[in-house]
């Protein structure tokens, strides 16, 4: 099961890093006919703005560690144990429930968005916000599994083991 995890997070890795050189070619060729051979292309900016939207969502569904997301923890850091593993709890428990209840809304959306095509690349706008259903996914199946850990096992020490006043 490790290799599995181990294998399919490098996957989710290496897709982003595939991004990331896409825009980076994308950009320099954009900059390229725009000043070097005085002819920009129109499509260049719009793959980098699909990409970018791409990368984000790609990125925070399944590179992006929940350890390494911004929080505010002055309350969490404050409290015991017992206290620590309620707040886990709910802070779970209420993305699942909000997350969960936006994804049929707004997959339907999304599906909506077949009959229109991106400007210049011709791509179905579904594809290109698509990541956005993708993204929802994950993040529930994250925080439903991050749920039954801290019910189990109680509430993440990593954080909790800092002063509350050390920066």
């Amino acid at each position: 099961m490790k290799t599995i995890k181990h294998w399919f997070l490098k996957s989710t890795e290496g897709v982003a890093a595939a991004m990331l050189a896409a825009m980076f070619l994308i950009f320099v060729l954009q900059i390229f006919s725009r000043h070097i051979l005085e002819a920009p292309l129109g499509w260049t900016l719009e793959a980098l703005l699909t990409l970018w939207v791409w990368m984000i969502f790609w990125g925070n569904s399944f590179v992006v560690r929940h350890r390494e997301q911004v929080t505010f923890d002055v309350f969490y850091l404050a409290v015991g144990p017992r206290v620590r593993k309620v707040f886990a709890l709910v802070t779970a428990a209420a993305i699942v429930i909000g997350m969960g209840a936006t994804l049929l809304p707004t997959w339907d959306y999304i599906d909506f968005l077949k009959i229109k095509d991106s400007a210049t690349l011709r791509i179905p706008m579904r594809t290109v916000f698509s990541i956005y259903g993708v993204f929802i996914v994950a993040v529930v199946i994250y925080y439903i599994i991050r749920f039954v850990r801290i019910w189990r096992h109680g509430a993440p020490e990593d954080r909790a083991k800092q002063h509350v006043g050390d920066i």
